[in-house]
């Protein structure tokens, strides 16, 4: 009877303090963390969503990118942060399904340092060869591969990016030897590629289909449970025969642990009419995402089933993070 007593008397103080914060939100400017530099695909959607909401909150809504430590950085400082619905955060998958697996003594717990906003997207990868290699999908560039001894190269945009991991599954599946080469960016890797100093590598859509139109490479397949909305003439891996490709990246947002159900339920209604508008998603389409807004519970749902994934193709490609 005493603890039943305690847990009410300690929920008092929530129940009535929270309606009051949310009735006078937001009082002031909102933050959004990014945990990227500015210029890249996410940058651009993260400014367009907040002038959108700028307008309908009648506070600004400020970009604050934070860059760093495969996105700790601003995962850090969010979690850090005031949970009052004045700061929250947008960014991928890997701060929650990757970072945990990679990276020791993380500053943050992925399921306990957050509360879920919503899902904003689905991405996909797509896998690439020069275009004229002799091989056009991905069953034949593995029987190509298995015929060199000496292995064949992958890039991707660094250790333990989702193209790294892809590239050991695949290396794994097929039985070929395949050596990740990591690059700071992915058209470094494509450059490298198309000069014949790489055979393959990994790349978002939007920054491949320049290359793929002209003919300077091509596109063996797509990782994810759908097609590309930017490249759907390309059949994903699955399509292909190949079990296991259909773990996406997503974008998600995210707020510090603790914020108010409420206010997180207006920055989703506002998102979600952020992302509507026939500008947003042309932009996200011709990015490779695919919109799709979520519940707070989808969205917790996602990382808990991806979150072991994750870990099982890092334990397989051997990346670690100091």
């Amino acid at each position: 009877m005493a603890v039943s007593r305690r847990l009410l008397v300690a929920s008092v103080p929530v129940l009535s303090v929270a309606p009051a914060l949310a009735q006078a939100w937001p009082n002031r400017p909102i933050r959004l963390v990014l945990p990227f530099a500015p210029g890249g695909a996410i940058d651009a959607l993260a400014r367009v969503l907040a002038e959108r909401m700028s307008a309908e909150f009648g506070q600004q809504v400020v970009v604050d990118p934070r860059p760093g430590a495969n996105t700790v950085v601003g995962a850090e400082a969010t979690a850090r942060a005031a949970p009052d619905g004045h700061t929250f955060m947008l960014t991928t998958n890997s701060t929650f399904t990757n970072n945990p697996h990679l990276i020791p003594n993380l500053p943050y717990d992925p399921l306990r340092s957050f509360d879920p906003i919503t899902l904003l997207s689905w991405g996909s990868v797509v896998f690439l060869g020069p275009g004229d290699a002799p091989y056009a999908d991905v069953p034949s560039f593995a029987a190509w591969a298995r015929g060199r001894p000496q292995g064949t190269t992958y890039g991707s945009w660094g250790i333990g990016s989702a193209g790294h991991l892809y590239g050991a599954l695949l290396g794994r599946q097929s039985g070929a030897r395949l050596e990740h080469v990591p690059y700071r960016g992915e058209q470094p890797a494509i450059a490298d590629m198309i000069g014949g100093r790489l055979d393959t590598t990994f790349a978002s859509p939007v920054g491949a289909r320049p290359q793929i139109e002209g003919g300077r490479v091509k596109a063996l397949g797509s990782v994810g449970a759908r097609r590309s909305p930017a490249l759907p003439e390309v059949s994903t891996f699955g399509e292909q025969g190949l079990p296991g490709f259909d773990l996406p990246l997503f974008v998600a947002a995210w707020a510090p642990a603790g914020t108010p159900a409420d206010i997180r339920q207006r920055l989703r209604e506002a998102l979600a009419r952020a992302a509507s508008d026939e500008r947003v998603r042309a932009q996200m389409l011709a990015q490779g995402q695919t919109p799709e807004l979520s519940s707070p519970e989808e969205l917790i749902a996602i990382v808990r089933r991806d979150l072991p994934r994750w870990g099982e193709l890092i334990e397989i490609s051997g990346a670690r993070q100091s």
